[in-house]
């Protein structure tokens, strides 16, 4: 499986992490059905990995894919980006046909 991560995202996952009281190890990304397009893009820090998810670690950041999640982003970018009044994740997935107007939600 092959997913990239932007230096953006890797640096603003560490910084999540270090500032997490609950000492979590991943960014954990995953698709739901639902959102405006069909599916939703969702991140949770979480404390521990299960041994099917695909692991992309990154300067000692770690991005867990669980194995439903992994068909839907093969090959996406996770960046993360900083502009006046809104800080987010933002993934651009090639598989997707469309988008919602905030990017959370997708079509494939």
């Amino acid at each position: 499986m092959e997913i990239k991560i932007t230096p953006s995202a890797v640096a603003r996952i560490a910084e999540l992490i270090a500032k997490d009281k609950n000492k979590q190890v991943a960014l954990r990304v995953s698709v739901d059905g639902g959102g405006c397009s069909g599916f939703m893009y969702n991140y949770q820090l979480v404390g521990s990995v299960n041994n099917d998810d695909f692991i992309l670690e990154n300067n000692g950041v770690k991005v867990a894919v669980d194995p439903i999640s992994q068909e839907f982003l093969e090959g996406c970018t996770i960046e993360f980006i900083q502009e006046l009044g809104s800080n987010y994740f933002q993934i651009t997935n090639p598989k997707a046909t469309a988008k919602c107007g905030c990017g959370n939600s997708f079509t494939v």
